[in-house]
């Protein structure tokens, strides 16, 4: 099972954004303060890797961006929907600034030959009602705690 996961509006509120001392939350509570709920969540699930969903990815570079997610969560990350190669290519570029972020993961979907996958993010918006059972929803304020959310990912876990 892949995991697609956003960091903003999912490991912390959506009210990032980058400065030059890197990213910063603007509103209450601080960067990744959800995200060891997750990593307590996929402990029962051993067999979960974790693909980055996110435009950290692309700001930052893959590895500065897998490092700021605690460990347990970092040794199941295996790759990134944005990948380094793609800033060579303009074509690229503006290819993943206007696809929705279902588009970028249908991408990494269909070039890995993944079949069981599911995503978490904060914004619905393109998303094919084919797949809409695979994207786990949550609240741009509430992340990982919005109502409901960690009882439907332990059920699409199982």
């Amino acid at each position: 099972m892949i995991l697609f996961l956003d960091f903003d509006g999912v490991l912390h509120p959506d009210d990032v954004y980058m400065t030059p001392k890197g990213p910063q939350l603007l509103s209450s509570g601080h960067l990744f303060m959800w995200a060891p709920i997750l990593e307590k969540e996929l402990a029962l699930f051993p067999e979960v890797k974790i693909v980055l969903s996110t435009s950290w990815v692309r700001q930052l570079d893959f590895s500065r961006a897998k490092k700021r997610l605690p460990i347990g969560l970092q040794a199941r990350v295996l790759g990134s929907t944005w990948h380094s190669s793609m800033s060579k290519v303009w074509a690229d570029q503006v290819w993943w600034d206007q696809t929705s972020r279902h588009g970028q993961i249908l991408r990494y979907v269909a070039r890995a030959k993944i079949s069981d996958w599911i995503a978490i993010d904060d914004d619905a918006e393109g998303w094919a009602s084919t797949d809409r059972d695979r994207l786990l929803l949550t609240n741009r304020n509430e992340g990982l705690i919005t109502p409901g959310l960690l009882g439907s990912l332990r059920i699409k876990l199982k």
